[in-house]
């Protein structure tokens, strides 16, 4: 690798390192009305919470891939081994939160189903 391309790639780390700290992980929401006991408002509230949140994680995979797309831009076309790692650390972090998001997003599912049995 000449000179050149390793200033590059520097240059490409510097700019890129504060889009690293940039993708805030969105913490799921954690005051979800429970369905037994919930009014509707309660319950709309918390489908506004969901609704929130969901925007965030989406905002955060988006983050994380753009990331991603850079950190592999910085790697040599050569460095598969690089590449690899980089892709199976992205493929673990974007899993984890999507993973997240439906566990969350279900549990609510379980209590809107346990508000409306309620209310029927």
């Amino acid at each position: 690798m000449n000179k050149m391309t390793r200033l590059l790639i520097s240059i490409a780390f510097l700019v890129a390192s504060p889009l690293a700290f940039a993708c805030d992980y969105p913490a799921p929401p954690k005051d979800l009305p429970m369905g037994a006991t919930a009014t509707k408002e309660e319950m709309l509230a918390g489908v506004g919470l969901i609704s929130k949140y969901q925007e965030s994680m989406t905002e955060y995979l988006a983050c994380i891939e753009a990331d991603e797309v850079v950190a592999v831009q910085a790697l040599a076309d050569d460095d598969t081994e690089g590449q690899d790692q980089s892709k199976l650390m992205f493929d673990k972090k974007y899993n984890a939160a999507v993973d997240e998001q439906a566990r969350t997003v279900e549990q609510f599912n379980i209590e809107i189903r346990a508000y409306k049995a309620r209310s029927q």
